[in-house]
């Protein structure tokens, strides 16, 4: 998450426009600036997205090994690799290859710099598709990474997407409590940043507000990790000027040479009450069900590899070290609802003990929260049934899940991970 970078601010003399409108909310895209979105308003009103840098907009960003990456600039002299939508810090713009907008969906390929180097382009492009529906903008992105370093780096954190608004949107609101999808009380996020704070939206959306009460939201369904906040001199300022709030929901992910990731959100134009009552109407389903067909579903690795992009039916989790462990991304869901995980794997690999982890709120994984199982090791596909009722700590809400396929591993051992389920 780039820092604000308030001294390298970009003229917009030159924007070459794109807009799709639906009467309702209008939105669009300078192609100046590698197709980032840079325009959205409600009813004809003020436009909210804030671009006083080439960091700032609504756009694609995401981050690999290694770190630091190239000759950066001085300021960012240990930032990875970093590819973004609109430019680089030293203001260098990122170029769109295609553009096709047929007045119903508007389609743009970048090809996006990297941040913290002078003009040096990715290799990858961005793909962004919008759509309209009511106040709603319905957003898909994919990276299509074509790096000549393969080499599998660890997990980074993801912005999916970062979103800057301008300073007159600067009361931050979410609901981070423990009823969910309840009409519990929002709660005012209070932030100076950068840095920004963080939290877990349990029902997977944030807001940035302004004074007449409309403002913008965030809702990316199934991703409980956001950060934002608000920095500046509050309730001032237009989309060039350096007051601006943030806003982006977070998943940590592997992001290979090769892979070809996707994602979608949508943005929501309104009150409070009409963007949480989208959340409300568009939840995901909050018990796991991870099926590895295509790709690793948010999931990561500590002590463990995998065979790499493209993921085909399932995870080949290379197991050669000590204590492999398989992280699943943030959740929330009660215990009471998933009496049973089912996991559906090969063992390829001389133990075969597997055991299952899960975190709750304020509390980590440990070995308390843990439960031991058996598999066949004989390179069959299985499915284990786990009673997680056994456990008395299984209880109330669980936030994360942690697989560990074996205690320790060697040399050109694997397991075959398909599906980590609630479902049979």
């Amino acid at each position: 998450m780039r820092l604000l970078f308030l001294f390298a601010t970009i003229c917009v003399a030159h924007a070459q426009m794109d807009y799709l409108d639906n009467g309702v909310i209008r939105i669009g895209v300078d192609l100046d600036l590698g197709g980032s979105i840079t325009f959205l308003t409600l009813n004809g009103g003020e436009n909210m997205i804030n671009s006083a840098d080439l960091g700032r907009q609504i756009q694609q960003s995401y981050y690999s090994g290694p770190k630091p990456y190239g000759v950066a600039h001085p300021a960012w002299k240990d930032w990875p690799w970093n590819p973004i939508g609109t430019g680089d810090v030293y203001r260098n713009k990122s170029t769109v290859l295609k553009h096709v907008n047929d007045g119903t969906t508007l389609f743009v390929r970048t090809l996006p710099m990297q941040w913290a180097l002078n003009n040096k382009p990715c290799e990858c492009t961005f793909d962004t598709w919008i759509t309209l529906e009511g106040n709603v903008a319905h957003v898909s992105a994919r990276l299509r990474n074509m790096r000549t370093d393969r080499t599998q780096y660890g997990a980074y954190d993801q912005e999916l997407p970062a979103v800057y608004t301008n300073g007159t949107f600067y009361k931050l609101y979410t609901y981070d409590g423990s009823e969910p999808f309840s009409n519990a009380a929002p709660r005012l996020v209070q932030n100076a940043g950068p840095p920004w704070t963080g939290w877990t939206a349990t029902e997977n959306w944030a807001a940035l507000i302004n004074d007449a009460g409309i403002g913008l939201g965030v809702f990316h369904p199934g991703v409980y990790r956001f950060i934002g906040g608000f920095a500046g001199r509050p309730n001032v300022g237009g989309p060039k000027d350096g007051s601006t709030g943030y806003i982006s929901p977070l998943h940590r992910e592997v992001l290979d040479g090769n892979i070809r990731y996707t994602y979608q959100y949508d943005l929501i134009a309104g009150t409070l009450e009409q963007i949480r009552g989208y959340a409300y109407d568009h939840r995901a389903e909050a018990r796991p069900d991870y099926v590895f067909r295509r790709d690793r579903q948010h999931w990561t690795y500590v002590n463990a590899t995998d065979a790499g992009a493209p993921v085909r039916g399932h995870l080949r989790v290379l197991v050669d070290k000590n204590d492999p462990q398989m992280i699943g991304p943030p959740a929330y869901f009660r215990a009471e609802d998933v009496p049973k995980l089912y996991v559906r794997g090969a063992w390829r690999s001389k133990q075969a003990q597997a055991q299952s982890f899960w975190s709750t709120p304020g509390q980590g994984f440990s070995a308390a929260q843990s439960l031991l199982f058996n598999a066949v090791n004989d390179g069959s596909v299985q499915t284990i049934e786990v009673d997680m009722t056994a456990a008395p700590l299984w209880k109330d809400w669980i936030t994360g899940l942690r697989f560990d396929p074996v205690p320790s591993g060697a040399d050109g051992e694997y397991v075959d991970v398909y599906s980590i389920s609630y479902k049979p």
